[in-house]
């Protein structure tokens, strides 16, 4: 993107990500591996939210407004307040069902925006005690004492690629599953259910490329600053900037992003 303006202070962004971070933990950490109640969004399907996602957010948005009370904020449980070119993305728990199974693999999304394109985020896995913080210039994992660079593997071949997405149930039309059935085929490893944090271990090394359809902004917006800070490569399908949502693709490089977009399109 263009030159960033020269009026933000990123030290007082990663302090407001980290200090949002807590704030939901002392949220989402008592309630977690209890017998919490759950209530579903849908009238058909299942898609759950709980107290402690409600709470989360709550907190988050307390921190984020004491902090930038001209900032906008947009959130899954309750929506966007403010306008502004500055804005910040929360999903309190990604990964509701993990959460609701003991797995802790969900994680405390938080996004920076400037003009709608993520230059600074975080995601939390409390329980762990892990964070995976980017802001321009840098993508970091912190656990308690340890601070290192986030670097991804920097794998261009799909043949050796190790790939995540949430479910394959996912792509749940004849076009999707064509495209996930051609980036199964080609790639060497596949793992499911890992929610944001699939996108963490690609930004880590750990992993090679993340797929999914359906993302909302919220979903997405705080790990792309962490990947692309890591020398990772993300974009919607259709090779847009992909803060907003939409079918995603996160890639350890520039080079192995290309390869997957070009077998996503042409599958079919």
């Amino acid at each position: 993107m263009a030159d960033l303006p020269s009026e933000i202070d990123f030290a007082r962004i990663q302090a407001t990500l980290l200090a949002a971070a807590d704030a939901a933990a002392a949220k989402t950490l008592p309630l977690f591996r209890t017998p919490i109640a759950v209530d579903n969004k849908l009238a058909k399907g299942f898609d759950p939210v709980t107290e402690a996602d409600k709470g989360a957010e709550t907190a988050i948005r307390a921190v984020i407004e004491q902090a930038f009370p001209d900032h906008a904020i947009i959130g899954e449980e309750w929506g966007r307040t403010g306008d502004s070119r500055y804005s910040w993305i929360i999903d309190p728990v990604d990964g509701t069902r993990a959460f609701i199974s003991g797995a802790p693999v969900w994680g405390t999304l938080i996004a920076f925006a400037v003009d709608g394109v993520a230059v600074a985020g975080l995601m939390s896995q409390p329980f762990i005690g892990e964070n995976y913080l980017a802001v321009p210039g840098a993508s970091t994992y912190r656990r308690g004492e340890l601070a290192q660079s986030n670097r991804t593997s920097g794998l261009s071949e799909l043949e050796s690629a190790r790939v995540f997405t949430t479910t394959p149930k996912l792509f749940d039309t004849e076009d999707l599953q064509a495209k996930w059935q051609a980036i199964e085929g080609a790639t060497r490893l596949q793992r499911f259910g890992m929610d944001c944090y699939g996108y963490a271990l690609l930004a880590s090394g750990h992993a090679d490329l993340v797929i999914e359809p359906y993302l909302n902004t919220y979903d997405i917006a705080a790990l792309v600053p962490i990947i692309r800070e890591a020398g990772g490569a993300i974009s919607c399908w259709d090779g847009s900037e992909p803060t907003g949502g939409g079918n995603v693709v996160a890639a350890a490089s520039q080079e192995l992003l290309e390869k997957a977009l070009e077998l996503i399109v042409k599958a079919k």
